[in-house]
């Protein structure tokens, strides 16, 4: 009997200490595969553009949705300014090679568990910004995540004072998030 309690004690101890590395593993694994892009000058493919804050990217070998971060742009169903904010995105796009560079702010993915990430263009420019500037979206920031908030907050003075887009005479009616309540998703 003596001899079996050390032996159930070793093999307790034993699978406690490979869950412990099991689960080591996988949360380095998922906290490394987006950092790994934080570090390095490589471009994702983006695959579809689903309206003008959202795209669905290639990364790690996985189609990731990913959130533009500090911009909210108009719903789709925010005639005719959200179809208009999807076509822009997708030009800024097309100038690029439909590749962009991802970066990170503090948190990397929202409640939805989409990646949330800047978008810069192979010669640099952000696109978040262009959105902004340009007058096909409107500053949207959530702490922690402010890097770029003076830079977006300067852009949409600057659309607002040229009245483009959004903020023409025949520019947005609502805000896109007073809209998703009105209109939510089932």
């Amino acid at each position: 009997m003596q001899r079996k309690t050390p032996h159930l004690k070793k093999i307790k101890f034993i699978s406690s200490l490979f869950f412990i590395f099991a689960a080591i593993f996988y949360l380095a694994h998922e906290r490394f595969s987006l950092s790994r892009q934080d570090a390095t000058d490589t471009f994702v493919p983006v695959i579809s553009v689903s309206d003008g804050d959202t795209v669905s990217v290639i990364l790690d070998k996985r189609k990731e949705k990913v959130r533009l971060t500090g911009i909210d742009a108009p719903e789709l169903g925010q005639k005719p300014w959200g179809t208009e904010a999807k076509k822009y995105l997708e030009t800024l796009l097309s100038s690029c090679g439909w590749k962009v560079e991802l970066e990170f702010d503090v948190e990397k993915r929202d409640k939805y568990g989409r990646v949330l990430a800047y978008l810069k263009t192979t010669d640099g420019k952000m696109i978040n910004l262009l959105m902004v500037r340009n007058g096909y979206a409107m500053l949207f920031t959530i702490p922690p995540n402010v890097k770029y908030a003076g830079e977006l907050r300067a852009a949409q003075h600057e659309a607002r004072e040229k009245r483009l887009g959004i903020w023409s005479g025949k520019g947005l009616g609502e805000r896109p998030g007073d809209y998703r309540r009105e209109h939510p998703r089932i």
